[in-house]
């Protein structure tokens, strides 16, 4: 095998000869030119983006800030209606105040003829009604309290002909009375104590 130029001769075991024509190998191209170096710092040009191809981009955002805008203004809208108390913002009342502790000490007296006995109801200071059957008379009974208010109220009936009742707060007398006649009955009442 010979080469000339372009073709290639061949021979063979045979004896057969002959010129095969090749195609030439097709020349290289030219590489593209290199990127020129960017300066540090320095972007490269972006295309510009229209409006609506800006808004194809920002749509998703703009709507999860919408669902959360909404969503806050709903939260804060109910807690108006289920039980938001304005105790619970610092300086707003009761719950950041400390508790203030000024006692107030009341007395029930019921007294009459000696050797009298009484029913006495009551109410304590939580207003929970209370009842004592056929107590000796004079009873007296004393309750303390931190509450700013409470609301004292005694009825008595005893046996005797006589009978009366005094409520006592901090020590000065805020209501007394006395009943006479058969199995006579007292109240007092004291509506803020």
């Amino acid at each position: 095998m010979a080469r000339t130029g372009n073709t290639w001769d061949l021979a063979s075991s045979e004896g057969a000869t002959g010129p095969i024509s090749v195609p030439p190998a097709p020349a290289p191209e030219p590489a593209p030119p290199a990127a020129p170096a960017r300066a540090p710092g320095k972007r490269s040009p972006r295309k510009k983006v229209g409006v609506m191809g800006a808004f194809k981009r920002v749509w998703i955002l703009l709507v999860i800030l919408v669902a959360v805008a909404i969503a806050v203004f709903c939260v804060d809208r109910l807690h108006g209606v289920f039980g938001k108390t304005e105790t619970t913002r610092p300086g707003a009342g009761i719950a950041s105040d400390p508790k203030p502790f000024n006692p107030k000490v009341v007395i029930y007296e019921i007294y009459g003829a000696p050797g009298a006995v009484a029913t006495i109801n009551y109410l304590d200071l939580d207003a929970q009604p209370q009842e004592v059957k056929n107590v000796a008379l004079p009873w007296s009974l004393t309750l303390t309290t931190t509450a700013p208010a409470a609301s004292a109220n005694i009825v008595a009936q005893g046996d005797g002909d006589s009978i009366s009742c005094r409520i006592t707060v901090n020590g000065e007398v805020k209501d007394q009375k006395t009943t006479n006649g058969l199995n006579a009955q007292t109240f007092c009442l004291v509506k803020s104590a």
